[in-house]
């Protein structure tokens, strides 16, 4: 389980180390609210990309495997925008795509290598591997400020943390489950894809998707748009914007880590309306509010209802061991269009009106979010033909607990 959590913070170390430096970038590469927009739009379309087909690999390869290697590119993304910081522009596009499409194709391997440890203990947990990943974004934007303020240079910082992700990620990974194994006793009957698509048409995980979706424009913008809007707002430094930032991740990483607790008061339903409630509120007095303090405030209360939509929509997705990657895959997919739609779509607003009035989108979202919620409850258990052979359709961890196999996607939790 140690290292489950160590993957999601690498993940999230990755993302925030260059978003920490965007204020630098924009400066660099003089571009307007717009021009930050489809820079930011780069790294969602290269995740988009994959995630039709990422669910169908992950179920072949196995969450290890895929891991380790999409690591590997992760590092050579976030090396390729530091050289292109220090050389090239148009190099440090090339990064952006390259980050996004491997950390896309990660986000649903580790996604079902959680939900797999997650229904072997029996417990939510997948909250509090969300929050790893915040712990992660939130030492990245605090290393960020610390960064800025000792004018450390930009290809500098981002250069030692590619090469720290592309390291201590597949070391990690190696403590994963075990890898998928075929069953040998007869072939399968149903193709992985054939689940995929099957999992297109199922009106709950598309709804599911959808909250997914909104939740995503609401935590993506707080993290591409939070420094950019304290700083022209307010005309403060780089170092406090990136503090406001990191302030917000903070109450991310808090939100997940009380996500269980919260999940199993509330229920997933009632912890999804709830959470967008709060992530509503806080945009609103973040974008009206009058000062830094309140700012502040609104970011805190922005990242705690914006933490929970993502990991429990993925919770909701893998309640059926069998069809778990597919589903898992089809509410990722959709989820991340949100952050596909909703960096240039505020970066457009924010030119013609401001960035502050501009994020009144993701109100819009939250409050639209609350009306679905109620897809989140447990759906009922399929028949037992239907899963059997959708369970062949998609590779198996082999574990055995009292004689008897264990689910699939789930394994041995060794030591």
């Amino acid at each position: 389980m140690r290292s489950t959590y160590v993957v999601f913070a690498a993940l999230g170390l990755a993302g925030a180390t260059w978003v920490s430096r965007l204020p630098q970038i924009r400066t660099r590469m003089s571009l307007d609210a717009a021009s930050v927009g489809l820079l930011l739009l780069m790294i969602a379309v290269g995740g988009v990309m994959v995630l039709p087909a990422a669910g169908t690999i992950v179920a072949r390869i196995g969450p290890r495997q895929a891991v380790s290697a999409v690591a590997v590119l992760v590092g050579a993304g976030l090396g390729a925008v530091a050289c292109g910081f220090a050389l090239w522009p148009p190099l440090l596009v090339a990064g952006l795509f390259l980050l996004g499409t491997a950390t896309g194709f990660w986000d649903v391997a580790v996604a079902v290598h959680a939900a797999a440890v997650e229904r072997r203990l029996g417990r939510a947990l997948m909250p509090r591997f969300f929050a790893g990943f915040s712990l992660g974004t939130v030492t990245g934007a605090c290393l960020g400020a610390l960064m800025s303020a000792w004018r450390v240079p930009v290809s500098l910082h981002i250069g030692v943390v590619a090469v720290l992700v592309a390291s201590v990620t597949p070391w990690a990974a190696r403590y994963f489950l075990s890898e998928p194994a075929r069953r040998a006793a007869r072939p399968p009957r149903v193709s992985t894809s054939g689940a995929g698509s099957s999992a297109w048409r199922d009106p709950r995980t598309v709804t599911i998707g959808l909250i997914a979706l909104a939740f995503a424009v609401a935590e993506g913008a707080g993290s591409n748009w939070i420094s950019l809007t304290v700083i022209d707002r307010h005309h403060t430094t780089v170092t406090v914007g990136t503090l406001a930032y990191a302030a917000f991740l903070a109450a991310v990483t808090l939100g997940r880590w009380l996500g269980p607790a919260i999940v199993g008061r509330l229920g997933r339903a009632g912890a999804l309306r709830a959470a967008a409630a709060a992530a509503c509120l806080g945009v609103v007095l973040f974008a009206l509010g009058p000062g830094v303090w309140t700012d502040l405030a609104g970011a805190l209360l922005w990242g705690a209802g914006a933490a929970l939509g993502f990991p429990v929509g993925l919770s909701a997705g893998s309640d059926d061991p069998a069809r778990a990657a597919a589903r898992v895959g089809v509410i990722t997919t959709i989820g991340y269009c949100g952050f596909v739609c909703g960096p240039p779509l505020i970066g457009f607003l924010a030119d013609r009106t401001a960035l502050a009035p501009a994020l009144l989108v993701v109100a819009a979202l939250m409050a639209g979010s609350v009306t679905l919620a109620g897809a989140a409850h447990p759906a009922p258990p399929i028949a037992h033909e239907e899963a059997t052979d959708t369970a062949d359709a998609v590779p198996a961890y082999s574990a055995h607990q009292g004689g008897t196999h264990a689910d699939p996607h789930t394994g041995d939790l060794g030591q």
